[in-house]
């Protein structure tokens, strides 16, 4: 018998201290509902369970993609029910006009209506967005994240649905030249940049009396600003003058030295009706005088093949009546951005650079969207796309139902477009079924993958109850053992006795 080391005791001890810890660990997973607190729980299962935790983060993340993919898809659609309600009523209205029970007259309030409807399906594709990014303006190119990895993609891109597009209203002209020099006693032409729709504003070329001699020519913006400005020029007399290297005239300003304040002068292009192409090197603008000029207004004019002149500035339309003006307000001398104002409100923008141009510099001014309607007789100049000034005038595409035959085109090109618009829809309707089941197959995964995840990582509660009620009577056990223990060395004291 040994009182040294009580051996008993200390067995006892470990083991209450085992139960005490397993009884801890029980009590944490049945308050946490997790069989897995800590990594030291199932390292494997931790970092198997956390893999899965992010898998369904992304996926209701998805999920939420998808859902604002169909708003954004709803409000577009939306957007075009409204286009195809515009379109049915222009129809109606071509349909109507169609019919020679109308007057002119009657034709005319009908052509009224079309063309603001026409203005209402630009506004339309203008106007309509979705947090901000516009929808139907023929640029929206979008990504939608639909899956819970890289590169699990839907895109989705949106036809613009404006007039124009729709082939409601059409392009006008299209005109390229080269700079091939900038010396001399000359108003040098900047470079002409790019290909665009044209932007409103006012530019004004002033020709007034210098007291020395020769004239002042001052170009100033809408608000006023001078933006360049020659005075004194004494060259002989003669006109305003864009040439080639070859010496041709390819534009030509001409006025009357003694015209009045009012009077109009006229820009022709081409020398005799030819063709202006992009090979043409336009040297630059060359103004000369022998007197004093008031101020003038310049109109924009397009010699044709048979070397009548087709006027931008003055419309006409089949039957010879004025339906537009526009007076030219830039001489192209220096960088900015050039209009020639219609008197319907519409502008054809000539836009140059920022420095006047290098030798070698191409130059390019395009006349876009002027809403002119069918049977029109316009000033459009590059009707086949070849870069070339084409000497006869087109009419361009437009709706018109100001007569019975123009009526009847108008039915046919309003069908195309409604079916423009049908096809649009009908592509994001399609798309938008397919994200709703995109939604559906989502949620599924998702719970799948939360079930797997449960299994691995939460704890199953009956089990874990049977553990801690053992381990609870262990601890228990254990203390009533470990009493008894350390009343064994006593017995030695008997043997004292």
């Amino acid at each position: 018998m040994i009182i040294n080391h009580n051996i008993s005791a200390l067995n006892t001890y470990r083991q209450l201290s085992i139960n005490n810890m397993m009884a801890a660990k029980s009590l944490e997973k049945l308050s946490s509902g997790l069989r897995i607190n800590r990594a030291g729980d199932d390292a494997a299962g931790l970092a198997i369970s956390e893999k899965m935790r992010g898998q369904i983060r992304g996926l209701e993340m998805a999920s939420k993609n998808a859902q604002d993919a169909i708003s954004l898809i709803q409000t577009a659609e939306g957007a075009l029910n409204e286009t195809h309600s515009i379109l049915q009523r222009m129809r109606e209205l071509a349909v109507q006009s169609a019919s020679d029970t109308n007057t002119e007259a009657d034709r005319v309030e009908l052509q009224k209506e079309v063309d603001q409807l026409a203005k209402e399906l630009s506004r339309i594709s203008n106007n309509t967005e979705f947090n901000t990014k516009n929808l139907l303006g023929g640029a929206f190119a979008g990504i939608f994240h639909i899956g819970a990895n890289e590169n699990q993609n839907l895109s989705l891109s949106i036809n613009a649905m404006d007039a124009y597009t729709l082939g409601l209203t059409e392009d006008v002209a299209s005109i390229s030249a080269k700079v091939v020099s900038s010396t001399g006693d000359k108003l040098v032409g900047a470079d002409i940049v790019g290909t665009q729709y044209l932007t409103e504003g006012n530019y004004t070329v002033e020709v007034a009396a210098n007291a020395t001699a020769g004239v002042d020519i001052t170009l100033k913006d809408a608000e006023g600003n001078v933006i360049a400005s020659k005075t004194g020029h004494t060259a002989a007399a003669g006109p305003v003058t864009l040439v080639d290297d070859s010496g041709t005239d390819v534009i030509t300003l001409a006025y009357d030295a003694a015209m009045a304040a009012g009077e109009t002068a006229t820009i022709y292009i081409g020398a005799s009706g030819a063709d202006l192409t992009s090979g043409t090197n336009i040297v630059a603008v060359e103004v000369s005088a022998k007197d004093a000029l008031a101020d003038g207004t310049y109109t924009l004019t397009i010699k044709s093949s048979d070397g009548t002149k087709v006027d931008i500035a003055e419309i006409t339309d089949s039957n010879g009546k004025v339906i537009a003006t526009a007076t030219y307000t830039s001489n192209l001398a220096v960088n900015s951005a050039y209009t020639i104002s219609l008197s319907n409100g519409k502008t054809l923008t000539f836009t140059t650079g920022n420095n006047t141009p290098a030798i070698g510099n191409t130059a390019t001014f395009t006349v876009v969207n002027t809403d002119y309607t069918s049977g029109t007789s316009s000033a459009a100049v590059d009707s086949n796309g070849d870069g070339v000034l084409d000497k006869e005038a087109v009419a361009v595409k437009g709706i018109d139902v100001r007569t019975q035959q123009n009526a009847n085109t108008a039915i046919t090109k309003i069908e195309a477009a409604i079916e423009t618009v049908s096809a649009e829809r009908s592509k994001l309707g399609a798309i938008q079924n397919r994200l709703e089941h995109t939604i559906n197959n989502l949620g599924t995964a998702s719970e799948n993958l939360t079930a797997a995840e449960s299994r691995i990582r939460d704890v199953d509660m009956a089990k874990e109850i049977m553990e801690f009620t053992k381990m609870n009577i262990l601890q228990q056990a254990a203390t009533a053992m470990l009493s008894q223990a350390n009343q064994l060395p006593q017995a030695v004291l008997q043997l004292l006795r």
